[in-house]
Formats: C-alpha cells, structure tokens, sequence
C-alpha cells in the first residue's frame, strides 16, 4: 500500500473560490501544506472534467501531491490520476480496484458503521469519514459523527481515516486526537482569502495535534 499523509486533504469547489481559478487556489493550498487534492467536478461535463484533471495531474505530479479524482473512474484512467475517491453509491469498491491497479489509492466514504465493518474486508487505501459535524457544502450526508463516533471508528477500523465535515483550523485538532489521520476540507481551503495561509495553519494544527498523541 503507498504511502500517503493525508493530514491536510483538500477537495475542490469552483463554486467556492471567490471567483479566483480553481488551479491558483489548489497551487496556493498545495504550497502551504495540502499534501493530497481530491478533484471534484460535480457540474462538469467530461471533456472539461478530463482537460482540468490533465492539467492539474501535471502540476501536482511536480511537487510530488496526489491527485485524486471523485467518482469517476474514467476521468481518473484518462488523465493519469493517483487515484480515486469513491462513494457508497459509485461503483463497487473491488471494481475500481481492478481497473486501476494495485497501486493506485483508493479512498471510500462511510456514513454507517455497517459501512465501517464491510470495509474491513477491503484492500481501501484510507476511509472517508463523512460528515464530521453538519456542513453546508455537502447535504446528501447522513447523520454526523461527531467525534465520539470518530472515536469508535479508530477503535474498529484498522484502516487509516480522513474526516470530513465542517472542519478548520479551529478544530482539526480535536478531530485528529478522536483518531483521524487526516482532514479533509472544502471551504477552508477554496474560500479562504490566503489559501496558502489557510493551508499553513491547517497543516501546522495537524502537526501539534499528531505531537501530543
């Protein structure tokens, strides 16, 4: 299994940068600390989708950041991608393994514990813990963790966890001594008005909070 730090994981939203473009903001993050992007293009179609992740792919595969791609196994064969991040309605986890490979990192979101415990039985590179707490960026959710669930999690999963989930500096800490390795964050990130800073601070909270474990 390769290995990732997935302490500051940063997914995308166009919809949420401040009119800036969305490659400025990932480059900004990626030079503050992001260590892994996850692309995701809800609204695009697929030639756009597959030019935007080329792109990012060959920024990325300079400063030696994973790209992973949300949902879409062929946009991710295209473009060359580090992998992919699936849901529990994407398709079928042993499926996307065997088109992609050994190696590529495979991340699966899980919003039950009957999730948690099948995914035992699965090779996945890391689990999606979603929601943390209740956000707006991403409604479709079920019921939030919170970070005594978080806690059972890293008490049965022997997988490594990214949590995500209305998650920011103020509170990544928490969340990584609840038992993620990991944040995922959206708005943090693609709204901030220095996502460079942001992704500093992100990164530094991360880092003390793995210190006083």
């Amino acid at each position: 299994m390769r290995e990732v730090d997935y302490g500051v994981y940063l997914v995308t939203d166009r919809n949420l940068c401040l009119g800036r473009p969305l490659m400025d903001v990932v480059l900004e993050a990626v030079s503050g600390g992001a260590g892994i992007v996850q692309l995701r293009e809800k609204d695009a179609d697929t030639r756009e989708f597959v030019e935007l992740a080329c792109a990012m792919k060959a920024e990325l595969e300079g400063r030696d950041v994973p790209l992973l791609i949300n949902d879409r196994i062929d946009v991710a064969l295209a473009c060359g991608a580090d992998g992919v991040h699936i849901g529990q309605s994407d398709m079928p986890y042993e499926l996307a393994r065997r088109m992609l490979g050994p190696d590529a990192i495979i991340g699966l979101s899980v919003e039950t514990m009957e999730q948690v415990y099948e995914a035992e039985a699965l090779d996945v590179d890391y689990l999606g813990v979603s929601p943390i707490f209740a956000t707006g960026t991403k409604t479709d959710t079920g019921r939030p963790w919170g970070l005594d669930g978080l806690k059972e999690i890293r008490s049965r999963s022997r997988h490594p966890l990214v949590g995500i989930g209305a998650l920011g500096v103020h509170n990544v800490a928490e969340a990584i001594r609840a038992g993620a390795d990991g944040v995922a964050v959206v708005s943090a990130l693609c709204s901030a008005p220095s996502p460079h800073e942001a992704a500093r601070e992100l990164a530094r909270a991360v880092r003390q909070a793995r210190r006083s474990l």
